[in-house]
This record gives structure tokens, sequence and C-alpha cells, in this order.
């Protein structure tokens, strides 16, 4: 126990839990007894989002907002990773860069662009979402590859390996771990657009066509539960893509360690 408030210590999966589980206690109590007017209770919250249930279809929203958003991540990941991995050839590093500077650009700037390319609705929200995730996965996935220690490329050609081969086995299979990790971080920051995407263009509906219904109004309470049902999802979302990982790449996990 006495690890816990020392920086950079290592601490048991027990203390781990142990100290999550305080920390969510401190968060309820302090929920509960903390009076801020313009807060709702939890039991406003628990109440509004039964209510959203029952009679504004949060469920059918939910559903909407979970295809779009997985539609979004495959589109980003395949064409994230093409581009990704193409930087390995010297003339089309430019391209690769200026794809990753493209995460400075605003969102919103697109909107009339991307409705002119796709005609709006569905379509419309993927594009925006694929956007905004493929930048920073190319960042993230291009750093990776150029990072690579040369190392790597040297034991692999005393295997007498081709160019192409080096980049299958070095950069494409070596680097899969990493791969799925920036996904996983990728899948996190999709859903916080979502929300922003499905209220510039409310057709089709969605959790945060919703919210901002919701918010128009002021029922603080109704947001609440929209946003912590976007957290448990996320959270799920989240989970479920490191126990993949875990899966597919279990020397990752013994790399960690080993780095403890």
């Amino acid at each position: 126990m006495n690890n816990l408030f020392k920086p950079i210590a290592t601490i048991s999966d027990t203390n781990k839990l142990f100290v999550m589980c305080a920390w969510a206690a401190f968060t309820i109590i302090a929920w509960f007894t903390v009076s801020i007017t313009f807060v709702p209770t939890p039991i406003e919250v628990f109440q509004s989002w039964l209510f959203l249930i029952k009679q504004e279809s949060l469920l059918v929203e939910l559903y909407v907002s979970i295809v779009t958003n997985i539609q979004a991540l495959a589109i980003t990941t395949i064409l994230s990773l093409l581009i990704s991995y193409i930087v390995v050839l010297p003339f089309m590093y430019p391209f690769v860069v200026f794809c990753s500077k493209a995460r400075f650009f605003g969102i919103t700037g697109f909107v009339v662009f991307f409705t002119l390319m796709f005609g709006g609705g569905h379509w419309l929200k993927v594009a925006l979402l694929v956007f905004g995730m493929s930048v920073f996965f190319i960042t993230s996935m291009s750093s990776v590859i150029v990072d690579t220690p040369r190392e790597e490329f040297d034991y692999a050609r005393t295997l007498r390996f081709s160019n192409w081969q080096i980049v299958w086995e070095v950069i494409i299979l070596g680097k899969f771990d990493q791969a799925l990790e920036i996904l996983r971080q990728n899948a996190a920051m999709g859903w916080v657009m979502l929300t922003m995407v499905e209220g510039l263009n409310r057709s089709e509906g969605g959790l945060g066509a919703l919210m901002l219904n919701e918010s128009k109004h002021f029922k603080l309470a109704a947001v609440f539960a929209i946003q912590f049902t976007v957290l448990a999802i996320g959270i799920l979302q989240d989970f479920s893509l490191k126990q993949i990982r875990s899966w597919l790449c279990p020397y990752a996990e013994l790399n960690l360690e080993a780095n403890k």
C-alpha cells in the first residue's frame, strides 16, 4: 500500500482494483452530497435515462450511432494503413506527410465539400468521421514506421529478404500490434467526434442529434444520461479492442511485462 504514493512505483492488480473502487466510490458520494443547482442528481439522470428509452427512442438512436461509428472505423483503418505503409516509398513520403498535417484542418470547413460529394445523409457523416480519424491514424502509424530501428531492417537483410519482403515482415507484420493499439485510440476519438458530426447533420438522427435537441430545451439530466451512455459504450468498445489485440498479438503483452 505504501507504493500508492510513490512516483514510478509498481503496484499489484489487487491494489489497482482497490484504487479504482475507491475513486469510483468517492465520485459517487461527492455527486450525491455536493449541491450545485445546475448539475442534475444521479437519480434525476437515471430517471431521464429511462424516459429517453421509453419516449425518445434512445436505443434506436444508439444503434444508428454504433453502425455509423463501426463503418467509419472500418474505412478509416483500411485507408489509413494503406496510406501509412506507402511512406516506405521515398516518392510517396511528401504525400503521407501532407495527410498527416491535414489534422490541423477544421472538420466543419469540409461539411459543404463532403455534402456535394456524398449528397448528405448517412454517408456524409461517415465521410466526416473518416476524415477526422484518418489524419490522426496516419500521423501515429507513419511515425511508428519511420521510427523503426535500422537494426530491424539490417537483420532482415541478413536473412536475404527482398525489399518488399522486408516491408511485409518488419513493417506490416512486425508493427501489427502497434497498428491495433493506434486503432483502439482512434476508435475512442471516433466516439468523441461522432456526436459533433451527428449534430452537424441531423437527418438520420443518432445520439448527437438527440443530445442537441435535449440541450436546446435545457434538459441537463437527459444530456447527462446520453453522455453516460456514450461513455459506457466507449469503455466497452475500448475493452473489446484491447482484448482483440491481446488475442491476436499475445507477444505484445509479454513485451510489456518484460519492460516493467
